[in-house]
């Protein structure tokens, strides 16, 4: 396979350009990963067509990822349940090393080849669930093995990829393969390989969430209620809604009833006068 991933940088001297010009020139390669991106755009449909089955189902989806786009996949998954209510467990991301070690950045284990698929029997995976390679190169040997035993074990697989007909991809019965091209700085796939992974994560959660009725109009009606700035947003969600014109009256319905979702159908239910 061609590693594109590890091209030599079309820039060179980096150290003698000032920092305009540095900036310049990595905005100019960051537009490139959106039109990269809009390539896939079916392939990536496809994907998600598939989780929000197997979710409806009550399947599972699993990230299994090293380095920086396996670190990304964790960010974009910790923030579901708060923002859409989904229950803890339905996103997952199995990362060499631990999520627990995430700040820890323990590249080596990236060469894991077994703890992958023993995470993923720890918490019961079966052909209900979808499991998601990533990997910039398509050869991290930790979500490749893992994908293989996924595969031997009749469970669907996906993966994100920068590098073109890669060993991740040829295991993955849904493979995004987003082509940037080499980094900025040499081999530096945090870069726009990262920024593709992170666009692309952002794609697949809020896609699915939508599918999964968690947001109505452009309102996220299931948001967890942690705090006062997002316990202010979903009074006024709430407010809009209902019709309910009374700032304390709808803040007082909503907190009796744990989300704006459960809040209007009780106001449904029981219409304000």
């Amino acid at each position: 396979m061609d590693r594109i991933t590890e091209q030599q940088s079309k820039y060179r001297n980096l150290e003698q350009k000032s920092t305009a010009e540095l900036v310049a020139a990595i905005n100019s390669e960051d537009n490139k990963v959106a039109v990269e991106i809009e390539k896939t755009l079916p392939m990536i449909s496809d994907l998600i067509d598939v989780i929000v089955n197997k979710l409806e189902k009550g399947g599972r989806l699993f990230y299994v990822g090293a380095g920086s786009g396996g670190r990304l996949a964790v960010l974009d998954v910790i923030e579901l349940p708060t923002t859409y209510g989904i229950p803890k467990g339905v996103f997952n991301v199995i990362l060499a090393g631990g999520v627990d070690h995430l700040v820890d950045a323990l590249e080596e284990e990236e060469d894991n080849t077994t703890e992958g698929w023993h995470e993923l029997k720890e918490k019961q995976v079966n052909p209900n669930d979808i499991v998601i390679g990533i990997s910039a190169s398509g050869t991290t040997p930790f979500v490749l093995e893992t994908l293989k035993k996924c595969k031997e074990e009749g469970i669907a697989t996906g993966c994100i990829v920068s590098n073109p007909e890669s060993p991740i991809a040829s295991y993955s019965d849904y493979p995004i393969e987003v082509v940037t091209g080499p980094e900025f700085v040499t081999g530096s796939t945090r870069m726009k390989c990262g920024t593709a992974q992170k666009m692309i994560f952002d794609m697949i959660s809020t896609t699915t969430m939508i599918r999964l009725n968690r947001v109505q109009d452009t309102s996220m009606i299931h948001v967890a209620l942690i705090n006062d700035k997002i316990t202010d947003r979903a009074v006024k969600i709430l407010m809009k809604n209902t019709g309910i014109e009374n700032y304390g009256e709808a803040k007082a319905l909503l907190l009796k009833h744990g989300s704006v979702d459960k809040a209007q159908k009780a106001q449904q239910s029981f219409p304000h006068k």
